[in-house]
């Protein structure tokens, strides 16, 4: 029922035309190499003073603040919100019921 179908690839139709071969005469001699590109000297690395760690640990610290304080906010609304949905669902039950037993 469920058979994977593999399609038949057909002999290629219509007009194949060959692949061309460059000859002595197509090619074009370039240009002659140009000078090399000077290099770059090497970065030195980075040199933090005992204020620009403290601002980077700081700015870190604050960055975890706000991302831990967004998280634990949306982790509220959301328990907030299933408690709200399943107070409600014990309430339309007790309703139902009260109305099957034609109180």
């Amino acid at each position: 029922m469920l058979r994977p179908h593999v399609p038949v690839n057909p002999l290629p139709t219509g007009l194949v035309t060959p692949l061309a071969q460059p000859t002595a005469a197509d090619i074009e001699p370039t240009a002659p190499a140009s000078a090399p590109v000077p290099v770059a000297p090497a970065r030195t690395a980075i040199q933090l003073t005992p204020g620009s760690a403290l601002a980077l640990a700081a700015g870190g610290g604050a960055v975890v603040l706000v991302v831990g304080a967004v998280l634990v906010s949306m982790l509220l609304a959301v328990a907030i919100t299933g408690a709200s949905v399943a107070l409600i669902a014990v309430v339309l039950r007790l309703l139902v019921r009260d109305m099957q037993k034609g109180r």
